[in-house]
């Protein structure tokens, strides 16, 4: 069955969710499609427990607080969420635009937002054969729910923020904490480095470096064993009931360049006065579109979904004047909103 829409949004960050907001007080309601599970793209996956200080008038929030507040916001608009699949084609047609996902889900809409960052988020997996059966089980490659570990036997892999960030959260509860680093160059902030030295230094935590792991031993679904090989050939046999793997978020562009779309450095070309791609009728904001002064702030692409759903207006309604409308007065907006009846 064809999904008719009238707006379709591929990606479901910030950004986009923020574009669902700014279509809705156009009137416009929109179906959104990310290839991740979950709603959220980067804040989500890559730092939900980490600060962000630049968002207007909210002086600190983390990326998980602040997906939940956009979430929260969008909720009067009831857009329709399509998540865990990847938008494959999309395709001018005389009714809209055809667009086609992973899943054979087919829509038709009238108009369509990229938003999708810099392509699809994927986890860097680990390559250890038969690992994946035991994925969101006993291996992960992000954290859901730090109270499930509590009284765990933990092995994390990784020297980038998201390793030593959890590692210093999750090793005061843990039975046993060990981080691996594949070398004794670490990304991580400095501070947080040398807290989870001190931990080390206290008996409190594990630290290998120069490891990988190379093999595992698992019963069914519960991990077992890590096996983690040295580059000086040494080898740990570490007892663990659960392995973490952050080794960050592969973005792939994907099909996106095969849409005939102009594209510079591989992000999209837009127009700024509309957000407008090279097709009409196709927008493209945040990390994905590129244009001169071009900043990659989340703050930059809700500016970017407010000019974009209003060129979408104008477009869904040629001729018709879009009039700029203020949530403060317009009784229309506010009926929108569910803050008034109005008329």
């Amino acid at each position: 069955m064809t999904i008719q829409t009238d707006a379709l949004i591929i990606g479901a960050g910030p950004c986009g969710l923020f574009q669902i907001f700014e279509l809705g007080l156009l009137g416009i309601r929109a179906d959104i499609v990310d290839s991740l599970p979950a709603v959220g793209g980067q804040c989500t996956w890559l730092y939900p427990d980490k600060p962000i200080y630049d968002i207007p008038a909210v002086p600190v929030c983390t990326g998980q607080e602040l997906i939940d507040a956009l979430m929260k916001q969008i909720a009067p608009f009831n857009a329709d969420f399509h998540l865990g699949e990847d938008v494959l084609e999309v395709r001018k047609q005389d009714d809209g635009f055809y667009v086609r996902t992973s899943l054979d889900k087919e829509f038709v809409a009238r108009t369509v937002f990229i938003a999708g960052g810099v392509g699809s988020f994927q986890p860097r997996r680990l390559r250890l054969p038969g690992i994946d059966a035991l994925e969101e089980k006993t291996v992960h490659y992000r954290v859901r729910e730090p109270g499930r570990f509590k009284g765990a036997k933990l092995v994390i892999l990784g020297g980038g923020d998201s390793a030593l960030d959890w590692a210093l959260a999750l090793a005061p509860g843990a039975a046993e904490l060990t981080l691996v680093h594949r070398s004794d160059q670490f990304r991580a902030a400095p501070a947080t480095l040398a807290a989870y030295r001190e931990l080390v230094a206290a008996g409190k935590a594990g630290l290998i470096e120069f490891g990988n792991a190379v093999e595992y031993a698992a019963d069914g679904d519960r991990l077992q064993q890590v096996q983690i090989k040295q580059d000086d050939g040494t080898v740990h046999e570490i007892a663990a009931d659960h392995l973490f793997a952050f080794f960050g978020m592969s973005p792939k562009l994907g099909p996106i360049a095969e849409w005939g779309l102009d594209m510079q450095r591989k992000m999209l070309t837009v127009d700024t006065a509309t957000f407008q791609t090279s097709t009409p009728g196709i927008f493209a904001i945040g990390d994905i579109c590129d244009y001169p002064g071009k900043k990659k702030l989340i703050l930059s692409g809700f500016h970017e979904a407010a000019l974009a759903a209003f060129a979408a207006k104008a477009f869904i309604e040629p001729g018709k004047k879009v009039h700029l409308q203020y949530t403060t007065t317009s009784p229309i907006m506010q009926k929108r909103l569910g803050v008034a009846d109005g008329a």
